[in-house]
């Protein structure tokens, strides 16, 4: 677990050293914050007290924020060469993989702590005071956490295959893009008709939506579990191949 917390402590660092981290974040809760109070169809504009906006536009931020956080977890230690320096450490490919990992969805969850402003804001704003749907709010807010997770651990797969971080961001958004929406929507071409529903279990919104209504449903979460134990596998098998 040390190994592990010291890659974590090593990658939350950088990330925070860099000027991008401050970029991604603040346009993350920018735009969250222009859809909140700005733009048309506004809490203000429809005077309802709940926070559907940020459960709705986040997950297509995340879609571009979480592959902006990951992208050089693994690209930028190859393009310097410290990839290697790190294998010949005492860590196993495990200890590498989990400290990034775990490191990129400490910083999802604190992307998302900010936003509880809103919630609070909100909550006030209500009549009566606190006249929120709880249960779908924080179930809402898990949902949220478990899509920025499954993002983490395509992230982390796309930066291991490639030096270069910008083909590992667009990789990561074209991954988390299709598992989120394509099958979706191709489930919806009525050829396709006799497996519509095996398609929307296989993508990732029609959980994330189950979640969201504040069920915490155990298949949801086998569900999110297992998307991000297939990825970081998958990311395990390209180290391997690195070795030879």
């Amino acid at each position: 677990m040390n190994s592990i917390y010291t890659i974590l402590h090593k990658e939350v660092a950088a990330f925070f050293n860099s000027l991008i981290a401050y970029m991604v974040i603040a346009v993350f809760l920018t735009g969250v914050g222009l859809f909140f109070w700005g733009f048309e169809g506004n809490i203000l504009d429809t005077g309802l007290a709940n926070m559907d906006i940020l459960f709705d536009i986040g997950p297509y931020m995340f879609l571009f924020l979480v592959p902006a956080i990951t992208m050089r977890s693994f690209s930028e230690e190859m393009k310097s060469g410290t990839l290697e320096f790190l294998i010949t450490k005492p860590l196993t490919d495990w200890h590498i993989i989990l400290g990034k990992y775990f490191a990129a969805v400490f910083l999802v969850f604190f992307a998302l702590l900010p936003t509880l402003i809103y919630y609070f804001t909100i909550y006030f704003l209500g009549n009566p005071v606190g006249n929120l749907d709880q249960g779908a709010i924080w179930g809402a807010y898990i949902g949220l956490f478990f899509l920025g997770a499954i993002f983490a651990a395509i992230g982390i797969f796309t930066s291991a295959l490639t030096d270069n971080q910008i083909v590992a961001f667009i990789g990561g958004v074209f991954l988390c893009f299709t598992l989120f929406l394509a099958f979706e929507f191709t489930a919806g071409l009525g050829y396709l008709a006799a497996i519509n529903g095996i398609l929307i279990k296989i993508g990732i919104m029609e959980h994330y939506r189950s979640i969201s209504r504040g069920v915490i449903d155990t298949r949801d979460i086998l569900y999110f579990g297992s998307v991000i134990v297939i990825f970081l596998l998958l990311t395990k098998m390209v180290l391997n191949t690195r070795k030879k």
